[in-house]
């Protein structure tokens, strides 16, 4: 019988908000949203491209930590506070994400957990097992 694992990652800032960076249930992974924060908590400085970059890079860490990789990645959203930055999300899943590009929608909304954040992405990927990668 399949169940839910929980995927760490250290530091894991999301503790104190009672949810998971990711659970992985059988051969899929789902990973909660990633925002541009540095190790510390806080979110970089930079404006946009700077946390989109972190946000990405946060995403890969919780990817790898639940045995995934971006890749490997079904399914994203993206929320922006600002439509405008709508290229740059384009030239950051061009840097990250390569063919075949994972199915996507791209959210405009009026605020995120913290003010200063102005990028979240959350993914649904696959495990592969050893065979498959």
């Amino acid at each position: 019988m399949m169940k839910l694992e929980r995927v760490f990652t250290t530091p894991d800032n999301y503790a104190p908000f009672l949810l998971s960076q990711g659970i992985r249930f059988g051969n899929l992974l789902f990973i909660s949203g990633q925002a541009g924060a540095g190790e510390d908590g806080k979110i970089v400085e930079g404006g946009f491209r700077a946390q989109g970059e972190q946000a990405f890079a946060n995403l890969r860490r919780a990817l790898k930590a639940g045995g995934s990789s971006l890749k490997d990645v079904i399914k994203v959203t993206i929320f922006v506070t600002d439509m405008g930055n709508f290229q740059e999300v384009v030239e950051l899943r061009r840097k990250f994400f390569s063919e075949p590009y994972p199915a996507d929608t791209i959210a405009e909304v009026k605020a995120l957990y913290n003010p200063d954040v102005m990028i979240e992405i959350e993914a649904i990927a696959a495990i592969r097992d050893a065979e498959g990668k």
